[in-house]
């Protein structure tokens, strides 16, 4: 498929898949090989379909970006405590003293 070129393709769209899909392209054609069947028409029904799915995703939209959180200071409190609570659960597994 000629994505460079394709009058079928909205031009917004366009400028997505070339991006995403730009380590795929040879000279803006995206090219699809299934040769998973023993049957022509069912590899070429195969390599529509992973020419569907690829082109679905690659449209897709970005994730909205990750806003950076901190831990809150009852969490940062309970952590603390669960860290001792094993160390001396750890401690308690040693040799008794005699």
């Amino acid at each position: 498929m000629d994505l460079a070129r394709s009058p079928s393709v909205p031009e917004r769209l366009r400028e997505r898949l070339l991006r995403r899909l730009g380590g795929r392209l040879t000279d803006g054609v995206l090219t699809v090989v299934a040769s998973e069947h023993r049957s022509q028409l069912r590899n070429r029904e195969a390599a529509r379909e992973r020419l569907a799915a690829m082109l679905t995703r690659a449209i897709a939209p970005d994730p909205p970006a990750r806003r950076p959180t901190r831990p809150s200071k009852r969490a940062k409190q309970r952590r603390m405590d669960e860290k001792t609570r094993r160390g001396r659960v750890k401690r308690l597994r040693g040799r008794p003293d005699d």
